[in-house]
């Protein structure tokens, strides 16, 4: 009888999409502004990880922006994408006016409304929070020796798709494991 064994391809998978399901933790644990948590989170894989590179491949053609089907690529090529969102629509009631508006409550009376790719205008604070919980969700893959890349282009995608419907802004982490980062020495 051979020993139980676990091919290197499968292995890698798996180990990724553990490092995924801990990527969440760390997105969902980062620090927050007054403690309030409006982050939001994803995995996906599979044939709905297709979903979204097709989508990015679409809006490419539509915006004639070639970054988007190099992105594309990229998340075909990946095991998973990470999406982490966050519902920026909300204050959180520090009267900064850094959105624009006098202050908190001006903000939270103001239509918000879609603008080519996210929902606006967003919370300064919520959008520090989002970019805390991606920075701790990456350091959390880079520590597995998980390839990764944040990508403004897969959360627009996402966003289009409504993965996280309450999100007014999400980004996207693909997610790899091989020989060469494929989200580094990229053309265009």
């Amino acid at each position: 009888m051979s020993p139980p064994t676990i091919r290197s391809e499968n292995g890698e998978k798996e180990a990724t999409l553990e490092a995924a399901r801990l990527m969440l933790t760390a997105a969902r644990t980062a620090p927050k502004t007054a403690g309030l948590d409006d982050i939001m989170t994803l995995i996906v894989y599979g044939e709905e990880k297709a979903v979204i590179a097709d989508k990015m491949e679409e809006i490419a053609d539509e915006r004639k922006i070639e970054g988007f089907k190099r992105d594309a690529k990229n998340v075909k090529d990946s095991y998973a994408v990470v999406l982490i969102g966050v519902r920026g629509d909300r204050s959180v009631g520090l009267n900064c006016g850094s959105c624009g508006y006098e202050g908190c409550q001006e903000f939270d009376k103001a239509k918000k409304k879609l603008g080519k790719d996210f929902v606006g205008p967003t919370c300064i604070f919520k959008a520090l929070d989002l970019g805390i919980s991606l920075g701790s969700a990456a350091k959390i893959a880079s520590m597995f020796n998980v390839d990764n890349r944040i990508m403004y282009r897969a959360g627009t995608a996402a966003s289009k798709l409504k993965l996280l419907p309450q999100a007014t802004i999400i980004m996207g982490i693909p997610l790899s494991a091989r020989g060469k980062s494929i989200y580094f020495d990229r053309s265009k």
